[in-house]
């Protein structure tokens, strides 16, 4: 713009200058000596009397030096105004940057001074409950000594008070003594069963919780008896039963992995899986097929199908299921004695059957019909050949309500404390080698311990 203006003025200056000269000059003609016409042109100086050309030249060169300078001033002006707007957005916009850098960087500073904190907060739990776990331990391994109540003071071993210190401590030994017997045998050993009525069921505890709606309800599950080298019965198996076309089987190292959610492999089972009603036995998975009343026996190690076959009679998709629904006609379930089927008939007309099954042809071996119908009950499991039934999925104090027992054909009320702690059960089942509850209850996976009372006594 200034370069411009300044070329403006100069023009003017220079037309102005022509101007002036021409009002000063003059022409003459005249014939030379030759008869030639001669033209001649003069200009009119106050200060010169004589032709200027050297002046003249000098002075051009001063107004082409002083123009060349303006030139370069102009040339300096506008790059300064260029450079001034360019520059100083180039440093607003570093300072922004230089802004946003800060914050992320306090804010990442302070994301991994909260990680940090986390972190040793999770470490000091974990060694808060391994030496829990340890005392605990320390306590179970540690044998009562009475002895030292008859040696404080003068009391005697006649004591009223001793004798009822005593009594109770006999009775907790020879409790503790017969519970976890069957423990203390080698891995395979069923020669010892233990096996006894339903005594209690302790409180649930809790493993892990399922983090979508397909797990609202489903099966997890420990073999009782594992088969081979692949997997073992640390191994925790599962299946989330929400879904059209149910086919993964996710497989946990232990169950510390477990509960961290982090598996070990992902199984693609051979045919899609019907509710919640199966089960683990020797190796195998046992389940219904969807839409059908056939069995699957599905092998771990080898990952195929193993046999499969229609289960006489048997109501399903919806026929005879359990309170809840679900589609949980038919429930399998294998304990001390064998693998089991649970489920109804049209000719029963709605009550239980109880059919125990050959772990590997899935044939029939014998059956038995109860006289309590499925669809009044939240669900079952079997112990020792004897069938119980749980009263209510979703009431928070519930009683396990029916027992039914396949070696006398006979069965009878009971009423046995059954938490249902997040009110919404869908699944129980036995493993008879940790002397465990499996169940599934509304996202969350849980145990329970359970007292058998001694083998010897009846069922009748």
């Amino acid at each position: 713009m200034w370069f411009q203006v300044f070329y403006l003025m100069l023009s003017c200056l220079t037309l102005s200058t022509l101007s002036q000269s021409q009002d000063r000059a003059s022409l003459h003609r005249y014939n030379d000596h030759a008869g030639r016409c001669q033209y001649t042109f003069t200009v009119a100086s106050p200060q010169e009397s004589s032709c200027p050309g050297s002046n003249m030249k000098t002075e051009m060169d001063g107004v082409l030096s002083r123009l060349t300078l303006l030139e370069t001033l102009v040339s300096r002006l506008i790059a300064g105004q260029d450079g001034g707007a360019e520059t100083g957005g180039r440093a607003n916009g570093e300072e922004g940057l230089q802004e946003a850098l800060s914050l992320v960087t306090s804010e990442r500073n302070q994301l991994q001074e909260d990680k940090d904190r986390l972190n040793r907060q999770v470490q000091g739990l974990q060694r808060r409950l391994e030496e829990l776990s340890q005392e605990a331990e320390n306590l179970r391994q540690k044998p009562c000594q009475p002895a030292h109540i008859s040696g404080h003071g003068n009391r005697p071993a006649s004591d009223p008070a001793y004798d009822a210190v005593n009594g109770a401590y006999q009775e907790m030994k020879a409790e503790v003594t017969e519970v976890p017997a069957s423990h203390l045998l080698p891995e395979g050993n069923n020669t010892f069963t233990g096996c006894g009525e339903l005594q209690s069921v302790g409180d649930p505890v809790m493993h892990r919780k399922a983090d979508s709606i397909t797990g609202k309800y489903g099966v997890w599950l420990q073999d009782p008896e594992p088969q081979g080298d692949h997997y073992t019965n640390k191994t925790v198996w599962r299946i989330d039963a929400v879904g059209k076309d149910v086919r993964q089987l996710f497989a946990y190292d232990d169950m510390d992995q477990f509960s961290r959610g982090f598996p070990m492999k992902v199984l693609v089972l051979p045919e899609p899986v019907e509710s919640t009603g199966a089960t683990m036995y020797r190796g195998s998975l046992y389940y219904q097929r969807k839409r059908s009343r056939t069995l699957i026996r599905y092998n771990l190690a080898s990952e195929k199908l193993a046999s499969r076959l229609e289960l006489p009679h048997a109501g399903f998709h919806g026929q005879f299921p359990y309170s809840w629904g679900g589609y949980t006609d038919i429930d399998l379930a294998a304990d001390e004695q064998g693998l089991w089927a649970v489920y109804s008939t049209s000719k029963a007309k709605g009550a239980i059957v109880v059919s125990q099954l050959d772990p590997e042809s899935l044939v029939v071996k014998k059956s038995w019909e109860t006289n309590i119908r499925k669809n009044t009950v939240a669900n079952s499991f079997m112990i020792c050949g004897r069938l119980y039934t749980v009263a209510s999925y979703t009431a928070p104090n519930t009683t396990i309500n029916y027992m039914f027992d396949t070696a006398t054909n006979q069965g009878r009320a009971i009423a046995v404390p059954f938490k249902n702690k997040y009110r919404y059960n869908s699944m129980v089942d036995y493993n008879h080698a940790q002397r465990k509850l499996h169940a599934w209850d509304n996202f969350h996976m849980v145990t329970y311990d359970i007292r058998l009372g001694r083998a010897n006594q009846s069922s009748g």
